[in-house]
């Protein structure tokens, strides 16, 4: 065990213990090793940190040459959320897909894969799986991510998780408590509220979380969404009746409770990421995630001070303090005896393969039996209707399948639209019309993601689909709306390997 520095107090210690701090660059800065060596005991990666798994075992290894039980922790999820694969997309096909395909070994195999290559590279917590039900489809942050929008099935597959990742030594934070999936507001953004009965809650959003737990999830993440049934004036990241009450109390649950990041403007637009984070770990969260925005040394230091200060001052109690740094400790001891399972070639392509079960292939009604499709020969036009990204997705990461048929159909040309400015129904048409003339007479794939959520996307395919009948249409968010196209294929997800296994299809290239 790495020796402290010296002359750092038990409060100061424990205060820095608490945090999970993001920073940049892909080795560790000279501020961050200086902080592990005075308490601090966790770390965040993000895409920016990651280059390659050799770069990432190296960064690790950096940190554990400071302090050997650092807790380094990623929100990798596969699926659309990756940042072990953000420059070239995820290798595992994620919740929604997972949950289409509905076979829980398969979701444990999955997890499992998906562990063992992140403690290959040093990473020893995850924030995953999301135990979200996604009953509401307008969701603008979960979406696939969920496994769906049935509380059973959403359960079962949260537990399967939770055991393959953690079978391969990689602790599973369960997120977001107390569920997310019931609202149209992302928390990035403003604070989600979740209006039903106290009975609704027990029945639907918790249900996941009890099998989480019973499965043995190591930590849970809270969310920053109002629950007025079980708090109204607080949301649950800063509530003790819910992370205290709820969680602890009433589910019996004892790991580590992590809050979401306390960037996102749910809390910081409201309470500031100081006050937030003291009132946090008053509520009962034992862990601070910081870093996905702001991410240096000055952000660690506000925090440490202010958690110290709140101590001082009698508003937060030091054991609670206490308590919150130990459990953290403990999920450190846990994580440095779990030991790793050995490589497993056999492994390796089990997310295509889970993503190639995941798939849902229909025609519209009147176009004949999807079964008699004729796989396209020549390189066709990838219009890609492009919605504006999920912050917790990114930006960065691509998407779509078009990559996967310029592999399999050398030629194929791509084009990405978007809504643009003024109505949507006008903005949709000019992009149907836009794609229209960029392909020219070239076989038309229209790509679109969450078509249900965004009006301009449905005006856009209207405008393909009056002119040009034999358009494919591979929807790789919710499918939601009504297939149409000549063939339309979910893949329920936006993976690469989503789009390989829908570009698979598209080229009659099944098994090459």
């Amino acid at each position: 065990m790495t020796t402290l520095a010296s002359g750092t107090d038990t409060l100061t210690r424990d205060a820095l213990t608490v945090l999970q701090p993001g920073f940049t660059g892909t080795t560790a800065p000279d501020w961050l090793l200086r902080r592990l060596g005075e308490g601090l005991a966790s770390v965040g990666l993000f895409g920016r940190n990651i280059a390659s798994p050799g770069q990432l075992a190296a960064l690790t290894a950096q940190l554990r040459a400071e302090r050997d039980d650092v807790l380094v922790a990623i929100d990798e999820e596969g699926g659309d959320v990756t940042r072990l694969e953000v420059r070239n997309g995820s290798s595992f096909p994620g919740n929604h897909a997972l949950g289409a395909v509905d076979d829980v070994q398969l979701t444990h195999q999955v997890a499992h894969e998906l562990g063992r290559r992140l403690a290959a590279c040093g990473v020893n917590l995850n924030w995953a799986p999301s135990a979200d039900v996604n009953s509401d489809p307008r969701n603008p942050v979960i979406g696939v991510r969920s496994f769906g929008a049935d509380t059973g099935l959403a359960a079962r597959h949260t537990a399967a998780y939770v055991t393959g990742l953690q079978s391969a030594g990689v602790a599973a934070c369960t997120k977001h408590f107390p569920g997310h999936g019931d609202t149209a507001v992302d928390s990035h953004h403003a604070l989600p509220r979740i209006d039903v009965s106290p009975e609704v809650l027990a029945d639907r959003e918790l249900t996941p979380f009890r099998a989480a737990i019973a499965a043995g999830t190591r930590a849970v993440m809270s969310a920053h969404i109002l629950v007025p049934a079980l708090d109204p004036d607080r949301p649950a990241t800063l509530s003790r009746r819910i992370l205290t009450g709820l969680l602890r109390d009433e589910l019996g649950y004892d790991g580590l409770i992590v809050t979401d990041g306390m960037e996102m403007r749910a809390i910081a637009g409201t309470y500031g990421i100081e006050r937030g984070s003291v009132l946090a770990i008053a509520a009962g969260a034992d862990a601070i995630c910081v870093g996905g925005g702001l991410a240096d040394d000055a952000t660690v230091l506000r925090l440490r001070d202010a958690l110290v200060s709140a101590v001082r001052s009698g508003e937060l109690p030091e054991e609670r303090l206490a308590e919150a740094a130990d459990r953290v400790r403990a999920l450190a001891r846990w994580a440095g005896t779990a030991g790793h399972p050995a490589d497993d070639t056999h492994g390796t392509e089990i997310g295509l393969h889970a993503a190639r079960r995941a798939l849902t292939v229909t025609a519209a009604p009147g176009l004949g039996d999807p079964a008699a499709f004729k796989p396209l020969t020549e390189p066709p036009y990838v219009a890609a209707l492009t919605p504006v990204a999920n912050i917790a997705v990114g930006d960065e990461t691509p998407w779509g399948v078009a990559a996967e048929l310029i592999h399999l159909l050398p030629g194929t040309v791509t084009g990405s639209f978007a809504a643009g400015d003024g109505p949507e129904s006008e903005a949709g048409e000019n992009a149907g019309r836009a794609a229209l003339q960029a392909a020219g007479p070239r076989r038309i794939v229209a790509v679109v993601r969450d078509e249900h959520r965004h009006p301009w996307m449905a005006s856009a395919l209207d405008t393909l689909l009056a002119a040009r009948p034999d358009t494919v249409v591979v929807e790789m968010g919710v499918p939601q709306a009504a297939p149409r196209g000549a063939l339309h294929i979910a893949t329920h997800g936006a993976a690469r390997v989503c789009g390989r296994a829908a570009a698979e299809v598209i080229a009659g290239a099944m098994g090459r």
